[in-house]
């Protein structure tokens, strides 16, 4: 099949140099619900590459957002994939044509993610699953309620439900646009990217560096679901601080203790406090609401020195 190529450009070695040594060879599945083909997606995917980490792209091949945990059967394109990456007749699924790791399904995000963590994984990885499931960058944030109908959410919640650690990953700057856009570093939307997938990647760092594959890099059953802000008043990765935060505002909760409270912020507060605050959510995939205790606390421990207190 005929696809677009592009090259596109990494984050530079030094802020990727801490994730080289932490990565590997972790097995990561990236989806979204924005499609195969945006800068976010391939931005990311470049990043995580470059810092040592196998990765695959099992993505829409058209813009799914708003699909939450919605199934259907993917089918033969009746229409090109999103900025004209492959013509209509393509197959349901496919692949881009100079990396067979870039996939797309003609799905919505759950199916992706499935076909990803069920069929390419096995595939590329030699029958192996993938260490970790990435969703995102969604573009713009997926906060509080919206969750409920986010694809990008809902496709973290299915690799969870299907027993593969993950995160739900959303960023409020940047548009939808093409991948080979990617390289033109006066766009808002690069800069965004890129910000963002340093960002991930320091997270990835936090997280794997304090967790073994084998004895679970996250309670089982349990996802991550990550915001980050506007990067107008925070430039650059290096600005930014993390917070554990609660997906709703709950005064009656009984959270981890952390910041000399039981009670964790939400993260709309926090996303809209101005302070360049990444909220880092734990929730429970079986409900889509937040988790208990204690597997906050598996998180909190993993996650402790990356944290700042709001």
């Amino acid at each position: 099949m005929w696809c677009q190529v592009a090259l596109l450009a990494a984050v530079s070695s030094l802020a990727l140099s801490g994730s080289v040594q932490a990565a590997g060879k972790t097995k990561i599945v990236v989806g979204d619900d924005d499609g195969w083909a945006t800068a976010q997606m391939r931005t990311q995917y470049n990043a995580l590459k470059s810092a040592g980490y196998d990765v695959i792209v099992s993505a829409p091949a058209l813009n799914q957002s708003g699909k939450g945990s919605q199934t259907t059967t993917p089918t033969v394109l009746d229409q090109p994939c999103e900025f004209d990456t492959c013509p209509t007749g393509s197959p349901a699924v496919g692949s881009d044509s100079s990396d067979d790791h870039i996939n797309y399904v003609n799905g919505f995000p759950v199916d992706a993610i499935k076909y990803g963590i069920n069929t390419l994984a096995p595939k590329l990885w030699s029958g192996s699953k993938p260490d970790f499931v990435l969703s995102g960058p969604n573009i713009g944030s997926n906060l509080g309620v919206v969750t409920l109908f986010s694809g990008t959410f809902g496709a973290a919640t299915e690799a969870a439900l299907e027993g593969i650690p993950s995160a739900a990953i959303s960023g409020a700057s940047g548009a939808e646009v093409s991948f080979t856009t990617a390289s033109n570093k006066t766009l808002a939307s690069t800069q965004s990217a890129d910000i963002y997938s340093q960002l991930t990647l320091t997270l990835f760092d936090s997280l794997l560096s304090s967790s073994s594959i084998a004895d679970g890099i996250l309670p089982k059953g349990v996802s991550l679901n990550v915001n980050y802000p506007k990067i107008d008043d925070c430039p650059s990765a290096d600005k930014f601080k993390w917070a554990l935060t609660r997906l709703y505002w709950n005064p009656l909760s009984t959270d981890v203790e952390h910041c000399n409270s039981t009670h964790l912020p939400d993260e709309t507060s926090i996303h809209f406090s101005g302070d360049c605050f990444a909220s880092i959510s734990v929730f429970n995939a079986s409900t889509k609401r937040d988790a208990d205790a204690d597997a906050q606390g598996v998180v909190l421990k993993k996650l402790n020195s990356l944290l700042t207190c709001p």
